[in-house]
C-alpha cells in the first residue's frame, strides 16, 4: 500500500513538471473509495489542476484534460480548474464525489475546501438522481438479467440506487462509501441486509465473483426501487447555481494564490 501511494505521489509530481501545472487536489475515485475493492482492483486517481495565467489568455480553445494511463494497476486523469468550475455549476456528480472522497492523495491551496463550502448552494437533486439512476439501469440491464448473473455487478447497481435513495431522503450529495449507504438505508432485520453483507465479505476477501445464480432478495429490491425512482426523479428539485460570481472570484483568486508564490 505504501509503495503504490509513493508511486502515485511521484506521478503527480511528474505531471506537474511535464505539463507545467499545479495540482490543487488529487483523490481516489473508484471501488477503493467506495469501499469494496477486489485484491486486483486498480487505482483510479483523479485530480484538479491549474495552469499559468497566460494559458487562459487565448482566443483558442485548448485541451482542458490531462490523462495518464500508467499501467494496469494505475489510471490517472484530471480536469483543469476552469473546466471543473463549469461542471460544478451544473452539479456534476463525479466532481462532487471527488471532493468528498475518503482517500485523498494531495490537497494544496484553498480552492477545493471552498468548493466544499459552496456545495449546498449548487447541488441539484434532479441532475444527480438522474446520473445515478441511469448508471443503475444500465448496469442492471447488462449484468443482472436471467438466472445466472455477474454477481459482483450487484455492487454497481446497489450503490447508485442507494445514492438516489439518499438524495431523495436527505436532499444532499450521498457519501461515496458503500458501507455508509447500506448502514443508513437498508433495514438490518431482513434478507436483503443479509445478502448484501455476505456479498461484501466475499468481495473484500478477494473472492472471484463471476457468474452465479441470481440473488432474489437483491433483485426484487432493485426492481422495486428502479420503478419507484423513475417517478421520483421526475418530481425531484432541479436546483440552480447562484454562485457564478463567487466561482469567477474563486478562479481568479486561485490563479493569484498559486502563481503569486512562483513570482
Amino acid at each position: 500500500m505504501r509503495e503504490i501511494h509513493q508511486t502515485i505521489a511521484e506521478q503527480l509530481v511528474h505531471i506537474e513538471r511535464e505539463e507545467q501545472v499545479r495540482i490543487l487536489y488529487a483523490c481516489e475515485s473508484g471501488s477503493r473509495a467506495w469501499g469494496f475493492p477486489s485484491q486486483d482492483s486498480d487505482y483510479d486517481v483523479r485530480f484538479i489542476y491549474i495552469r499559468q495565467p497566460e494559458w487562459y489568455l487565448s482566443i483558442f480553445d485548448k485541451r482542458d484534460v490531462i490523462e495518464r494511463p500508467i499501467n494496469d494497476q494505475l489510471d490517472i486523469s484530471g480536469w483543469d480548474l476552469r473546466k471543473a468550475l463549469n461542471l460544478y455549476r451544473k452539479s456534476n456528480p463525479p466532481l462532487l464525489e471527488w471532493l468528498q472522497s475518503p482517500i485523498r492523495y494531495a490537497e494544496r491551496y484553498s480552492a477545493t475546501s471552498r468548493l466544499r463550502e459552496f456545495s449546498p448552494l449548487t447541488f441539484s437533486p434532479k441532475s444527480c438522481i438522474y446520473h445515478y439512476l441511469n448508471m443503475a439501469r444500465g448496469n442492471y440491464r447488462m449484468y443482472l438479467q436471467g438466472e445466472q448473473v455477474r454477481i459482483k455487478k450487484y455492487f454497481y447497481v446497489l450503490r447508485p440506487v442507494l445514492a438516489c435513495e439518499w438524495i431523495e431522503q436527505y436532499g444532499e450529495m450521498p457519501p461515496m462509501e458503500f458501507d455508509l449507504l447500506v448502514e443508513r438505508l437498508i433495514p438490518k432485520d431482513g434478507a436483503l441486509w443479509q445478502e448484501v453483507q455476505q456479498l461484501l465479505v466475499r468481495k473484500k476477501a478477494g473472492e472471484e465473483l463471476d457468474y452465479e445464480p441470481r440473488l432474489n432478495p437483491i433483485n426484487e429490491y432493485l426492481e422495486d426501487r428502479l420503478r419507484y425512482l423513475e417517478q421520483a426523479a421526475a418530481k425531484s428539485r432541479t436546483g440552480e447555481s447562484r454562485m457564478d460570481e463567487q466561482l469567477d472570484t474563486l478562479f481568479r483568486s486561485s490563479l493569484q494564490e498559486v502563481w503569486h508564490e512562483q513570482a
